[in-house]
């Protein structure tokens, strides 16, 4: 396409241009990346707690049904990612099933440093991300990770620094996090629902570079608008620290509520 900054060059934009599969506006200068896009050398620092049946169970919308009553959140330091750059992420997720279709995580929050990655999600996913100041530390002998909202550190989260080899095949136990599930909500201008789906997702071309797992610790404070504390500690779990390459590719709709 001759808008595509890629292929150098820009010309007018036509109705063809604006039919075709990853279209984004700007179009001469676009904020959403058309699909597959890689991360590389990602630092992630998963804090798991046990929170409760209850609290969980609300937070999914039907026809979702729990799996557990586990936590995950997932804070990242993305040091290299095409079209988006270096940014922090973080991600909260629960274990869910959809009967007789996909079973994997709920993400309820999420919270990013970059406009562009917010955009993406909310627009592609349906994920409900916000802007936000994830932060991936290392301080002396300790990982630590904290998610910023409003000046508010509404998670903070620790892991002993490199004490044991693990795997990722430690957070499969409790439920496929890799498998990512969204509501994703659009209206008409009017108002009128225009899209009401759950849709799904999974990272390609994983490539774990190396995984330590120990003991964390995690402290939620209240925000209003990163309600992260709805879903309590009642139980620290062990985390992992690993690093990882993976691609974004597309997903599938998995329920359609207008269908």
């Amino acid at each position: 396409m001759s808008k595509d900054l890629r292929n150098g060059g820009l010309d007018r934009l036509t109705v063809e241009d604006i039919l075709k599969p990853g279209f984004s506006t700007p179009w001469d200068a676009p904020m959403v990346p058309p699909y597959p896009f890689a991360f590389r050398n990602v630092d992630v620092l998963t804090l798991v707690w046990r929170s409760t049946e209850a609290a969980v169970a609300r937070l999914l919308p039907p026809p979702l049904e729990p799996t557990s009553d586990i936590v995950m959140a997932h804070v990242y330091r993305m040091n290299d990612t095409e079209w988006l750059g270096p940014y922090g992420e973080s991600n909260v997720s629960l274990g869910c099933r959809l009967p007789g279709v996909a079973e994997g995580s709920y993400s309820p929050y999420l919270f990013l440093s970059s406009d562009a990655g917010v955009a993406h999600g909310r627009e592609l996913h349906g994920q409900p991300k916000k802007l936000g100041e994830p932060k991936l530390e290392l301080r002396g002998d300790l990982v630590v990770g904290t998610v910023a909202r409003n000046g508010i550190d509404v998670l903070t989260g620790t892991l002993p620094y490199k004490q044991r080899t693990d795997t990722l095949a430690s957070l499969n136990k409790h439920f496929d996090f890799a498998e990512n599930i969204n509501l994703k909500v659009i209206d008409h201008i009017d108002q009128r629902p225009a899209i009401r789906q759950l849709t799904a997702r999974r990272l390609a071309n994983v490539v774990v570079h190396e995984c330590w797992g120990g003991p964390c610790t995690v402290e939620l404070r209240p925000n209003a608008q990163a309600p992260i504390h709805r879903l309590p500690v009642v139980d620290m779990l062990d985390g992992l620290h690993w690093k990882a390459d993976f691609t974004l590719v597309p997903g599938r709709i998995v329920h359609d509520y207008l269908a």
